[in-house]
């Protein structure tokens, strides 16, 4: 395992980890309204599902309101059934091509739920990390048992796995307690 390329590579895999678990949280639904809490809907269009983002445009026209235009009218009813049926606890108001979703205030025990999903989506991503770092640590054994590289050179490389592993789950643990204070607050 060469210094530059195969260290870059773990770093990008791990950084890879991190917009993940970015995306997933994001999706989570705080006291502000957010076209990403709609995320995980998909609606039921021209034989096949599709993410919602894909059949309507989605807008945020006030603090606790959703908006939904749907392109195709015909496809109006398919998207509110969808949203309703989705557990995210929204009903939507249908408006010509429009929906308007307004967003109830988080009670306490959703705003738990909602932390204790937070944290799966950090324990997945930092599982994905300690793979990445299980990945490059059996790269430089091989190395060092193939004779690539010495037994000075792979400890070295194996504390600049396990210090890049560090940082990045502190970065995953930094984000989550962020979400979770944002979750939190009323």
């Amino acid at each position: 395992m060469s210094e530059g390329v195969e260290l870059k590579e773990l770093k990008r895999r791990m950084d890879g980890a991190i917009a993940a678990f970015k995306h997933d949280i994001a999706s989570l639904r705080t006291g502000r309204a957010s076209a990403n809490v709609l995320d995980p809907v998909t609606v039921e269009a021209y034989g096949s599902r599709m993410p919602l983002n894909q059949v309507a445009n989605i807008t945020v026209p006030e603090p606790r309101m959703l908006s939904v235009s749907v392109w195709d009218k015909s496809m109006v009813g398919a998207v509110d059934r969808a949203i309703r049926e989705s557990n995210l606890g929204l009903n939507p108001i249908i408006d010509g091509q429009n929906l308007r979703i307004p967003l109830p205030e988080l009670n306490e025990e959703r705003r738990k739920s909602l932390v204790k999903v937070a944290h799966d989506y950090a324990e997945k991503s930092k599982v994905a990390v300690r793979h990445v770092r299980r990945d490059g640590m059996d790269g430089l054994k091989k190395a060092e048992k193939d004779g690539d590289i010495g037994q000075d050179e792979s400890r070295a490389q194996s504390e600049r796995v396990q210090k890049m592993t560090d940082e990045v789950i502190s970065e995953i643990d930094r984000l989550l307690a962020e979400k979770e204070k944002e979750i939190m607050q009323v």
